[in-house]
């Protein structure tokens, strides 16, 4: 790094200034031992490995948060990308994601299209203002720092945006997205969602450019005007009209408050499904309580409390604070005034600790020591154990953590929606996608799900019904039984197919890890069980897949793994699996089939014409239906 400083003493003798404007330096990056890193010593992971594993994009974005931007040494561990993936990618990505297909059940539900117009932007919603002044303070800033070339300061500020753009704006406004309050809302939220993800795109795309444009050309489908690359936009200044200091304050606090009631709940082992009756927010700023209540029903439904009071007298809740020092801190600042500066914290009364609070500073025996500096302890008198109590050091949370038996009966249902949530998830159905759920469980839990079934509908956004309900019509997508407070809990996803089922026994052919040498590629075929000619063999099943394919020398293996070498009726309707080697067990989804049927019922004989396979490759059977049926029923007619 001397080059620099003999550039400055040049520069200045001969021409009395520096040799340049600005000045970066970075730091080295060492191995995870600290040692520098060695060809010799082989202590480095190999850079192409690491982008194939994790991307270039994670590299990148791990490097320039690192401390090597702010000319310091960094130990790299690969672990670290990985983190950049876990914490930064992924929420993003899923953000977005769920934006599109927010749009994609707009255009549904509406049957209007969706463009996204910037002229359009602003809302009366407090979160939709709140994201997008948040984002224009982003955007100013960014600006600003980068300006300076103060890229250290740059990154960790849009990581974090990330984190409240998925983890409060995005989880605050599912039901919005999804149009519960309405079309004019959805689209409102929908609008301000893209505006602020478009916006994150183009502040990221020179950290992360190949997520930024991927992310970008799926956008830019819906802009008015389309730039063939996010590289060819400029950086937009900020939009001072959308900027709202007051609404960015009042959620801060709203924030700070759902944060501690969290802590409470994680403390006591308290999960959020289950409802509580009452969260209280102490502060000596009426201000700050203003703005809480502002934002009340966002608190009761973070926390899932009935009610929320405020108060600036923490008194009549029975809660003192107590003082004390933070040892590590100002024993190594104060040295040998340490004790008596320890004694004296200790010795504070609620009153002056208090005022100690509110001013953030006070002299004990002649040293100033700061609010940062101790640690407030609070104490509650009250004999009933009623509220768990949070703090920090600068609003007060307590939480009342006695529910009753039908918070806790509210609970348990939102377990049930839980389940039903994962299990379609696990599914990989998407929020468009219409079912119908069945379920099977017993005593309380049946209650519940009986008392509760409005509410779950209403959630899941699908109908549920007893098993014993379900009709064939009802093609199962999954099924899965688990364990719920200790009864066992049956959940049946099902969709009525518009794709006809063959009348006759059937199996659904997928090969795992081989390339078919005929038809397109396509590895997705139907083959019928039963035929004019009588019940297929495995030995027959295995020269249709041949001929249907062009494979040779494969296994044959149900969803289980297990190999097949015999045709067992309850097969039919299934998936079965084929590949040269072991495969691992597959989901059980049954009941629809991968390709096309037409279904006849010709002088009391019932039979099933395939009218495509493999899937997506016409079979051309329809120019000569009549010549197979007569077959099929002649050669039924001769079988029996």
């Amino acid at each position: 790094r001397g080059w620099f400083y003999t550039l400055i003493v040049i520069s200045t003798a001969i021409f009395g200034k520096a040799p340049f404007k600005n000045l970066i330096a970075n730091g080295l990056v060492l191995a995870a031992d600290g040692q520098k890193m060695s060809k010799s010593k082989k202590n480095f992971p190999n850079p192409m490995d690491v982008v194939s594993k994790y991307g270039a994009d994670a590299l990148r974005l791990y490097l320039i948060s690192s401390p090597v931007v702010r000319a310091e040494n960094l130990r790299f561990k690969e672990d670290g990308v990985r983190d950049i993936i876990k914490d930064v990618f992924l929420p993003w990505y899923n953000a977005f994601r769920f934006l599109m297909q927010s749009i994609e059940c707009y255009v549904q539900d509406n049957k209007e299209l969706f463009v996204y117009d910037e002229k359009t932007v602003g809302s009366t919603n407090i979160m939709d203002k709140w994201i997008l002044s948040f984002t224009q303070s982003l955007l100013q800033y960014v600006r600003e720092e980068m300006a300076l070339y103060h890229l250290y300061n740059v990154i960790p500020r849009l990581t974090k945006y990330i984190d409240y753009l998925t983890n409060w704006y995005v989880r605050m406004n599912r039901k919005r997205l999804k149009g519960e309050n309405g079309k004019d809302d959805c689209k409102q939220c929908i609008t301000t969602l893209f505006n602020v993800i478009f916006n994150i795109i183009k502040m990221m795309s020179p950290f992360s450019p190949f997520l930024c444009e991927t992310m970008y050309q799926y956008l830019k489908e819906l802009l008015g005007e389309k730039s063939d690359s996010v590289h060819y936009l400029m950086l937009p200044q900020a939009n001072q009209n959308l900027i709202d200091e007051k609404i960015e304050r009042a959620v801060s606090r709203m924030q700070t408050v759902i944060e501690l009631g969290r802590v409470i709940r994680d403390r006591k082992t308290m999960p959020i499904k289950y409802p509580l009756p009452e969260v209280v927010v102490v502060h000596q700023n009426p201000e700050y309580l203003a703005d809480v209540e502002s934002l009340q029903s966002y608190v009761l439904s973070e926390l899932n409390v009935r009610s929320l009071k405020t108060t600036m007298d923490k008194s009549k809740y029975g809660i003192t604070l107590r003082a004390e020092p933070d040892h590590k801190t100002l024993g190594l600042r104060l040295k040998q005034h340490f004790k008596a500066v320890t004694l004296a914290i200790k010795a504070l009364t609620d009153d002056e600790i208090n005022e100690f609070v509110h001013k953030g500073y006070r002299d004990f025996e002649g040293q100033r020591v700061e609010l940062s500096e101790i640690r407030l302890i609070f104490k509650t008198d009250l004999a009933s154990g009623q509220y768990e109590v949070h703090s920090d050091n600068d609003v007060l949370v307590l939480l009342d953590c006695t529910p009753d038996s039908i918070m806790q009966d509210e609970g348990t249902a939102r377990e049930i929606i839980n389940r039903i949530q994962k299990l379609r998830k696990k599914a990989h159905l998407v929020p468009t996608d219409e079912i119908t759920v069945f379920y099977k469980t017993e005593g309380e839990l049946k209650r519940v799900a009986e008392s509760f079934k409005s509410v779950i509908e209403e959630t899941i956004k699908a109908t549920i019904k007893p098993l014993e309900l379900r009709q064939p019509a009802n093609n199962l997508i999954m099924e899965e039984t688990q364990s719920l407070k200790n009864c066992e809990l049956t959940i049946a996803l099902t969709k009525i197919s518009a794709v006809a089922a063959p009348q006759v026994k059937w199996l659904n052919i997928e090969l795992v890890d081989l390339t078919p040498r005929y038809c397109n590629n396509s590895t997705k075929g139907l083959i019928l069980l039963e035929t004019g000619n009588g019940t297929l063999t495995i030995d027959g099943l295995k020269r249709n897949i041949s001929s249907l394919f062009g494979v040779e020398n494969f296994e044959i293996y149900a969803a289980n793994a297990e190999v097949v070498t015999k045709i067992l009726d309850s097969f039919s309707g299934q998936t079965i699996y084929v590949a040269k080697r072991q495969i691992s067990p597959k989901q059980m989804i049954e009941g629809i089939p991968f390709c096309k049927v037409s279904n006849f019922n010709e002088d009391g004989v019932v039979g099933t014409l395939i009218l495509e396979n493999p899937k997506g490759v016409s079979t051309n059977v329809e120019n000569f239906r009549t010549e197979i049926i007569e077959r099929w029923v002649r050669n039924k007619s001769a079988n029996k």
